[in-house]
């Protein structure tokens, strides 16, 4: 069921305020849109979504409280018809795949918010899902890769935060050797030279959310 024929009720969640002017300044300027609520938290979110029960979100996908992807599972789980659109400075094909497996609609880089973001909203109201070229090409040079494990993320974030393999090895009570194991497996499966190259091809393809 769509709403063609009368106002597209919008809430909109990203924790930047002037980012927030924006995108109600835009809205605002639509006669086929209705900004309903705004919120800067995942959690103010979600709670604003069950309160409004907007016909769009649109979801900054990090957030300082809950990811984007945990804000979107929330309130799917609520209503799973929700149509939501995320937004992010960059998109990796894990990030993207994550968002998709939690029910977003769309994604959209802030860069292009301007030109794409009113197609894109009417584009979600009537039921359709938008992936960017980059993206979807991405995620299908990716998809036979093998992903990294859950412990795997783990040392990774611990490198990404500068910590040696001992330091590692004592947070995750684990053994040296262990630790690296996980990194040369790391490596091999990012593709990368060393352990800063391994961080910044996690952060690009969206394993790592810092």
């Amino acid at each position: 069921m769509t709403n063609d024929n009368k106002s597209i009720r919008l809430l909109v969640v990203d924790d930047h305020p002037v980012l927030r002017e924006g995108l109600a300044a835009l809205i605002g300027s639509q006669p086929d849109m209705t900004l309903v609520a705004e919120a800067a938290t995942g959690k103010e979110g979600v709670d604003l979504f069950k309160v409004h029960r907007p016909d769009v979100t649109i979801m900054d996908i990090r957030l300082p409280d809950m990811n984007g992807v945990a804000a979107i599972a929330a309130i799917r789980d609520h209503s799973p018809n929700a149509r939501i659109i995320v937004l992010t400075t960059y998109l990796g094909d894990v990030l993207a795949n994550r968002a998709l497996k939690a029910g977003a609609y769309a994604f959209l880089l802030k860069a292009s918010l301007r030109t794409e973001l009113l197609d894109t909203i009417r584009a979600v109201n009537r039921g359709q899902k938008r992936v960017p070229a980059e993206v979807a090409s991405e995620m299908a040079e990716y998809s036979g890769d093998d992903s990294l494990t859950p412990r795997e993320i783990e040392v990774l974030e611990l490198v990404a935060a500068g910590n040696s393999n001992k330091i590692i090895a004592d947070r995750l009570e684990i053994a040296e050797d262990t630790v690296k194991t996980h990194i040369r497996s790391i490596l091999e499966k990012l593709g990368a030279n060393d352990r800063t190259h391994a961080v910044t091809i996690a952060l690009r393809r969206g394993f790592l959310d810092m």
